[in-house]
């Protein structure tokens, strides 16, 4: 397992913050694996992610704050660190369709996302399939109108002692309250949305897209916000279809897709590779 430490910086465009940043890493014998950078010239905002190895690193990384934090107010930094060696704890929640949820599962038995997945969350007892082939603890907690503010209340309650530090829609295909999103704000839980937005918001984007007779259909993974399918984009892909496709065709190659995307913005948020500003996110490589 890599024993490296990440710092994600937004501030202010200056000169010297790079060399700054360099040369604090330098002074405490860290070296320095990656470094990316981007700068957005209308915000006049520099954003960084730069990776260092922690092997002879002098300085203990529960003092790392402290030793910080003069250049970072000097740069007026928006900032923070995380370590490669940290598992993040990641629930799914899942509703009927179960490929994306599958996939992830998948993808985390053989080792590409670095996570724990303490908890599957379903609406529908017929994901018990994959929880159990995988050994994920599932559970199941029906929504209705009725009933949506008490399910909202068993999940908090089921996910806090868990200490979830990302929640990731696989397809749950259940509107979250303003109040639930607030609890793991910002930027901790992952939609998935079948189709490429902002084109063809809302419930069956794939017989929106067909009707319209579009050449291309999408996929867009995204941060949940208040706001209904409104969060920073994290990731998106299409694929071309034809007259020739119908319907059904649509929705295939829709998954298809679905599953890619999202497993990609689960894998560059656990590795720290997304920095979001405004409605935006940068994805540095």
């Amino acid at each position: 397992m890599k024993n490296s430490a990440i710092l994600l910086v937004n501030c202010p465009d200056q000169k010297g913050i790079n060399a700054a940043i360099a040369d604090f890493i330098f002074r405490a014998d860290g070296n320095i694996l990656h470094a990316d950078e981007h700068q957005d010239h209308e915000r006049n905002l520099f954003l960084m992610r730069v990776e260092w190895e922690l092997e002879g690193f002098k300085i203990d990384m529960r003092e790392f704050a402290k030793q910080f934090q003069p250049i970072a107010e000097r740069f007026r930094m928006d900032w923070r660190v995380a370590l490669s060696s940290r598992r993040p704890k990641v629930a799914i929640f899942v509703s009927g369709h179960d490929h994306c949820l599958a996939d992830l599962l998948y993808r985390h038995e053989t080792g590409e996302l670095a996570c724990e997945i303490p908890i599957v969350v379903s609406n529908h007892p017929e994901v018990k399939r994959w929880a159990d082939f995988y050994q994920i603890p599932l559970r199941v907690i029906p929504v209705t109108p009725e009933n949506k503010r008490e399910a909202e209340r068993q999940e908090l309650d089921l996910l806090r002692p868990l200490e979830i530090d990302l929640i990731v829609l696989a397809r749950y295909m259940q509107i979250l309250s303003p109040d639930f999103v607030r609890e793991y704000s910002p930027n901790r839980i992952i939609n998935i949305h079948h189709s490429f937005l902002p084109a063809f918001v809302g419930g069956k984007p794939h017989h929106q897209a067909f009707e319209r007779g579009v050449k291309l259909i999408g996929a867009t993974s995204h941060y949940v916000t208040e706001g209904l399918d409104d969060g920073p984009i994290i990731e998106q892909d299409v694929v071309r279809i034809s007259h020739r496709d119908t319907v059904e065709d649509l929705i295939q190659k829709g998954r298809d897709l679905e599953k890619v995307v999202l497993s990609r913005a689960v894998r560059w948020h656990i590795e720290s590779r997304i920095l979001p500003y405004g409605n935006k996110t940068v994805i540095f490589d």
